[in-house]
């Protein structure tokens, strides 16, 4: 191992999926492993594959799907989930089982109740028989950061005699300062030295999670677990593009450090997250932000011109914020000036048949807007992308409202080749709509969560709407994705993107019961 390379080991597919809000399906977490294995990404940790059938179904898909980066599954100390774990990405290129087992005296003994003894016993059980179906597994003392060294130590020597290459060292509660934390890796880095990699996986509830990171690999971890944007339980994880940043930025500091991440595919990253969870990151978010390359301030403006290390210390490019090129489309612009504007993006791998369906898209949206933006079409891309499944789609939709009066909804939807068309009455346009799609579907859903966001700017923009809905008490609420000019329409086309969407996972699981029966 070339031990000035950092491993970036990315768990937004897990840990990033357990933040309020941001489950997603099957499709939507291919799509994303995808990009992740585009942007460098070392490890992918993809699920918690005994978690659900959804979540083994998730996993294995990536496994079939992805050969550059490790796939990886977590699993407790637990057989079962072990053997879940193994099977799912047994048709990896490259994978791995992460497992683990608390540490902290708090946690053993209201968590687990259990003895050191009895921790460490489960622990070496735990890589044994993970190494019957990998030879690459990785162990996490939970809750490293409130343990106590010395037992540490002896968990660390126990496991990797067991198989155990990879030891991660995770700030779970987020309660380490940078030096502590730097401190602690340091002296359990000169422990296991060769014979394992030290890996860190910082939570953020101190609003430390990077800067504990990066002390961490100062002090000899060459592991770093992090998500995109931050993502995570609670206040999140460690950010991959602030790390990876600070890293490739600071070589003052890092010396001969590096990752191997593609840090122009950081913003596309970010962006494509942001789209499918529907979690924008704040506008001031360090790197990926709206704001993040923004001066308005007259004294910035006029430094940045002059000289741009005057006021930013990396190149938007570099992460693969580009501005607007000199090409502006419009309604008169041909197929080639689209796919050379696609193509600029980062859209590099588009078939035909896509380029053909977007190019349509394009054109619809040319004729309502003077100007399309990268934006705009980054969007109308994704969109497309994000709504292959279309068990139902929307036809038309008319809305009546005002102050004193009944909204109402007329909405006609396509299903196997028939037009349906039925109306209702709500408690508004939007109650109106959900229920109208709910008649003509059969299917009742529970609005959950419901955003709404401008894509560019003008009043022509486009609303791009995303729904978070439950059809059912066995399964989880469902991401669906709109993108209209009109937001209401967007809303409708929201609503029916989250049911074909759990109308495709039912499907999928109940042919894996079928085959397994």
């Amino acid at each position: 191992m070339d031990k000035n390379r950092i491993i970036v080991f990315d768990t937004t597919l897990r840990d990033g999926e357990q933040s309020p809000g941001c489950s997603m399906n099957t499709e939507e977490k291919i799509k994303i492993a995808l990009q992740l294995e585009k942007l460098g990404v070392d490890v992918i940790e993809a699920g918690f594959a005994a978690a659900s059938p959804g979540d083994f179904d998730a996993v294995s898909r990536i496994a079939e799907r992805v050969s550059n980066s490790s796939i990886c599954s977590l699993s407790r100390a637990i057989d079962n989930d072990i053997k879940q774990s193994g099977l799912a990405v047994q048709k990896a290129a490259k994978h791995r089982i992460h497992t683990f087992i608390a540490t902290s005296p708090i946690h053993m003994k209201y968590k687990l109740k259990m003895s050191e003894e009895e921790v460490i016993k489960r622990a070496v059980h735990a890589v044994e028989y993970a190494r019957t179906f990998v030879d690459d597994v990785e162990f996490s003392l939970e809750d490293a950061g409130r343990s106590e060294i010395p037992f540490m130590k002896e968990v660390m020597d126990a496991v990797i005699a067991a198989g155990a290459s990879t030891i991660n060292l995770p700030d779970t509660v987020g309660y380490r300062l940078p030096h502590e934390l730097g401190a602690m890796v340091k002296e359990l880095s000169d422990f296991a030295g060769d014979r394992a990699i030290i890996s860190v996986h910082n939570h953020n509830d101190l609003g430390l999670a990077t800067a504990n990171t990066l002390d961490a690999v100062m002090n000899g971890a060459r592991q770093i677990e992090v998500t995109i944007n931050g993502l995570g339980e609670r206040a999140g994880n460690s950010a991959l593009e602030e790390a990876v940043m600070a890293i490739k930025t600071r070589r003052d500091a890092f010396g001969d450090l590096y990752t191997g991440i593609n840090t122009a595919e950081i913003y596309p990253t970010s962006r494509l997250v942001a789209t499918i969870t529907g979690v924008e990151p704040q506008q001031n978010k360090a790197i990926v932000g709206k704001n993040a390359f923004s001066h308005e301030s007259g004294i910035h403006q006029d430094g940045v011109l002059k000289h741009q290390e005057t006021y930013e210390i990396m190149k938007p490019e570099d992460v693969g914020v580009f501005k607007d090129s000199t090409l502006i489309l419009g309604k008169h612009s041909g197929r080639a000036a689209f796919r050379d504007k696609i193509e600029h993006l980062g859209f590099d791998k588009v078939t035909d048949e896509e380029l053909n369906a977007a190019f349509e898209r394009f054109k619809i949206l040319a004729d309502k807007k003077k100007d399309v933006s990268d934006d705009d079409i980054r969007m109308l891309i994704t969109d497309e992308a994000l709504n292959q499944d279309k068990t139902y789609e929307l036809v038309g939709l008319q809305i009546s409202d005002c102050s004193n009066g009944v909204p109402t909804a007329a909405v006609s939807i396509k299903f196997q080749d028939q037009i349906m068309q039925d109306a209702a009455i709500g408690d508004g346009t939007m109650d109106a709509i959900f229920k109208t799609i709910d008649r003509l579907t059969g299917y009742n859903g529970e609005l959950k969560d419901y955003k709404v966001t401008s894509v560019s700017e003008g009043k022509d923009a486009l609303a791009k709407v995303t729904t978070r809905v439950a059809f059912d008490e066995s399964s989880p609420a469902f991401v669906g994705h709109g993108l209209s000019i009109d937001t209401m329409l967007a809303t409708a086309k929201a609503y029916l993107s989250a049911l074909n969407s759990y109308l495709s996972q039912k499907e999928r699981l109940s042919k894996q019961t079928s085959h397994q029966v």
